[in-house]
């Protein structure tokens, strides 16, 4: 099928407003479902390790564990983090996942196709099985640093985003490595095909912030960009690339970069608790200078605020942590990962935002914004990150919270299940689930593990008796 044809063909098979999980409002965003039923211990298939809580019928395989090697010979890295799948041959899926590595830490595999040869983050290609069985593996994209999600493209690729804004013109970051190591400016997206290494080349027009998630709408060419800045205001973009990427076989420079402002309300505060089913107008502001040059090395806590309050300035609406996104059916559905109000009893987590998760649903073809999900406690949902959606329309939340993390599902109709619990990690409190994703056909659910010793998971067992 020709580009053009492909365009067409997916614009038709757009759903009406709101397909999916935005009929939530009539239910209030506290309804349970019946999901696949209790969770219990089950063994890895790796090495027999109980590593994740499934319902009867559930099984996995741990693969890709940080340390190992790559079938090339290479090491490798850690902090598994965004992937997607892609359909391989013979039934396989193609794996392309980042890795959230911070600090001047050298990168891995070939150093002369590194970005910067001084930061440790990037992507690896992994070809497996439906059940988890390595067939080929290598890093794809290196020497770029927090590559935290991204989105999967039309055009077989994965667009890998940088959720920082690390350079040897800014002054270090919470960690206090140190940023004059660095021999490149950072925070920019990446393309990463699915069949070649990645030319390493950034998309600045796309903005330097940091970049959390990436959606595209086929429709229109754009793609929707979440912006995860922990301590401050976050913001919901748009990239309008100069050529409809279907057309060019990739994502251009040159193009514009937009911030999502509520109509008729200067900077409208989404952070904050909602009304079940809240629905705004929307317009977008211009982003006059995505990619600031910066001078005598700004602090970190004011270099990292320099794009998004360009776009308050213009009135653009206020978020609390943006992370995982998703298109479906012309729908791009995002995720708040502080969003809400703080429950009676609970305390506020750390950083910008009370809540403990917002699920929203921007329309693309009316413009219409549309709260699909509040959390009302910790208990039900605790800081949603990543975002996936299953062939039914149900979306996977991976969970990033303080306590027990969780994948739960959130259905058409509102109702929000537990579908695996991740086994807690003595020594490990931090570790979390990323990077959820469907494989070909639907048949394996893929899902990292990032921890002190991340790992890729393929679960699979008998998803027609659910939601999924």
């Amino acid at each position: 099928m020709d580009r053009r044809r492909f365009i067409s063909s997916v614009v038709a098979g757009i759903a009406g407003p709101f397909a999916g999980v935005a009929c939530v409002a009539a239910k209030g965003g506290t309804a349970p479902a019946r999901g696949y039923g209790p969770l219990r211990p089950v063994r890895d298939l790796r090495d027999g390790k109980v590593r994740l809580h499934l319902p009867d019928g559930f099984r996995y395989r741990s693969f890709s564990v940080a340390g190992d090697r790559y079938t090339d010979g290479s090491t490798v890295p850690g902090r598994h983090d965004g992937m997607a799948a892609f359909a391989g041959p013979k039934g396989s899926a193609v794996l392309i996942r980042n890795h959230e590595v911070n600090g001047a830490v050298g990168a891995f595999g070939d150093k002369a196709r590194a970005y910067d040869p001084m930061a440790g983050g990037g992507t690896s290609t992994i070809q497996v099985t439906r059940h988890g069985e390595v067939i080929r593996s290598a890093p794809s994209l290196n020497g770029t640093m927090m590559n935290c999600s991204g989105g999967p493209m039309a055009w077989r690729a994965w667009i890998s985003c940088e959720e920082t804004v690390n350079g040897p013109d800014v002054g270090d970051d919470h960690t206090g490595e140190d940023n004059a190591r660095l021999t490149r400016k950072h925070g920019y997206l990446f393309e990463v095909p699915v069949t070649r290494p990645a030319t390493a080349r950034p998309i600045r027009s796309a903005g330097r912030f940091p970049h959390e998630s990436a959606a595209f709408d086929p429709s229109s060419g754009a793609v929707y960009l979440t912006e995860d800045n922990f301590s401050f205001p976050s913001g919901f973009y748009r990239y309008l690339p100069p050529k409809h990427p279907i057309l060019a076989g990739r994502l251009l420079d040159g193009g514009r970069l937009q911030m999502l402002a509520v109509a008729g309300t200067e900077r409208a505060d989404l952070s904050k608790g909602q009304e079940p089913g809240a629905t705004y107008g929307t317009a977008w502001v211009d982003i006059d200078d995505p990619d600031p040059d910066f001078t005598g090395r700004p602090a970190y806590d004011e270099a990292v605020q320099a794009v998004g309050r360009q776009g308050r300035k213009k009135g653009a609406a206020i978020f609390a942590r943006l992370e995982g996104a998703v298109h479906h059916h012309g729908t791009v559905y995002f995720v708040s990962t502080q969003g809400g109000a703080t429950a009676p009893g609970e305390r506020a987590p750390d950083g910008f935002g009370d809540g403990r998760g917002q699920v929203w649903a921007y329309e693309t073809w009316s413009g219409r914004l549309k709260l699909v999900y509040e959390s009302p406690r910790s208990t039900v949902l605790d800081l949603p990150d990543n975002v996936t959606v299953s062939r039914r329309g149900t979306l996977v939340l991976c969970e990033d919270g303080d306590g027990d993390n969780y994948l739960r599902g959130l259905t058409r109709t509102g109702e929000i299940f537990d579908f695996c619990r991740l086994q807690p990690i003595p020594g490990d409190e931090g570790a979390e689930f990323a990077g959820s994703t469907f494989g070909p056909g639907g048949y394996t659910l893929y899902v990292n593990l990032q921890a002190k010793q991340g790992m890729s998971i393929a679960i699979w067992g008998p998803w027609e008796r659910g939601p999924f």
